[in-house]
């Protein structure tokens, strides 16, 4: 892993850029200045960037976002989303069947999420894990802690219950919380460290990358993947044979740790920036 102070440094090396959201574009809520600057100054290098997040969110409400978080839509050639492939996945399984399946839907319903991801996926959905047919995972219940879930997931593991999983991270940050917070893959995780059937399309596997190679003809020696996630973006990175970048101003901010937690898993990036700049 070699350090480095500014993307400036390995430009000239890439022509492609595979770039997370969270914690390195924006925290949810605003837009990083100097993420802002680093998109402006790439795409006038006439770089190709794509993003691709592990947002449960649909890839329309992405990109409809983009504008409000400072960035230009029009910047990047797609935006690929963990949510969109496994809208896709159960919209092609599922939705025109006669008999409409029951789905147990995990999502906070104060965020929009959950609501708009139903839309034309034609199931029935349940308020009870016994009711269902399979689990639909996208953001945690509110006021819920990954503990919590343990009787619902034994009861599911017991009806060999499929989850898709809509977000596969682990934790992300928000802004006005100093510590991060879980996402639905870590419930994803629990569920199939109990032998739970566990659908994942984002990253780290392949699946998401894939896409990328079916709409674009990328060379992947002249591709690099910018992310925060050692388990995600940059094991994601690995899987696909592609350099990355690891920012170490958003889940991981400790050299010491991210090298014990590169060894132990044997995920490496190939560089590591303080954040995602110029």
């Amino acid at each position: 892993m070699i350090k480095i102070n500014s993307i400036l440094e390995v430009i000239n090396k890439y022509e492609n850029f595979i770039i997370d959201q969270w914690g390195v574009m924006h925290d949810g809520t605003h837009g990083y200045k100097h993420a802002i600057k680093s998109i402006d100054f790439l795409k006038k290098k006439n770089k190709n960037l794509f993003i691709v997040s592990n947002s449960s969110k649909r890839k329309i409400t992405s990109e409809a976002k983009l504008p409000k978080l400072g960035f230009k839509k029009n910047d990047f050639l797609d935006v690929f989303t963990s949510g969109e492939m496994i809208w896709k996945t159960i919209y092609n399984k599922y939705s025109k069947l006669k008999i409409k399946k029951k789905c147990f839907h995990i999502y906070d319903d104060s965020k929009e999420d959950g609501i708009l991801f139903r839309e034309n996926l034609n199931l029935e959905y349940v308020n009870k894990i016994e009711d269902a047919d399979f689990i639909l995972a996208c953001t945690p219940f509110p006021e819920m802690q990954p503990i919590d879930y343990i009787p619902m997931l034994d009861k599911a593991h017991e009806m060999k219950l499929k989850m898709y999983c809509a977000n596969p991270d682990f934790e992300t940050i928000e802004i006005n919380n100093s510590k991060n917070i879980f996402c639905m893959g870590a419930i994803a995780e629990i569920y199939k460290k109990m032998g739970g059937d566990v659908i994942i399309q984002g990253k780290p596997e392949i699946d998401i990358y894939s896409e990328i190679i079916k709409s674009f003809k990328i060379n992947k020696s002249e591709t690099l993947a910018i992310g925060d996630s050692i388990f995600h973006d940059i094991k994601g990175a690995n899987n696909f044979s592609i350099d990355s970048i690891l920012v170490i101003s958003g889940i991981h901010k400790k050299i010491d740790a991210i090298n014990k937690l590169s060894k132990n898993h044997n995920i490496y990036p190939t560089y590591c920036i303080d954040k995602f700049s110029i």
